[in-house]
């Protein structure tokens, strides 16, 4: 497992294109620290799942904002963008799974 701090969270890459082949973008445990955030970014080329385990926060879907919490899941799919703020006091946990177009 690769562990990588990417400004304010920390990425646990558990499965990339070397284990599991060209489709396969990231499959990763994310935690964000309280009041920190997964940048607003776009997705060109492939799309991304969040799977929430634990926290809460302020999901954006290009420009639509709306809370999660443990259980949710997130889907954004090639061409959109999206971004998550932790507003918890906990941290913020979610599986991440890129999935190249």
């Amino acid at each position: 497992m690769e562990v990588v701090k990417m400004g304010d969270f920390t990425l646990e890459k558990l499965i990339g294109p070397a284990e599991y082949g060209d489709k396969l973008g990231l499959y990763a445990r994310v935690i964000v620290p309280p009041k920190a955030a997964v940048p607003y970014h776009q997705h060109v080329g492939d799309s991304e799942v969040y799977y929430i385990l634990s926290g809460e926060g302020e999901y954006d879907d290009n420009g639509v904002k709306r809370m999660v919490k443990t259980g949710d899941v997130t889907w954004t799919p090639d061409g959109s963008s999206h971004g998550l703020v932790n507003t918890g006091d906990t941290e913020l946990t979610f599986m991440a799974l890129i999935i190249k177009s």
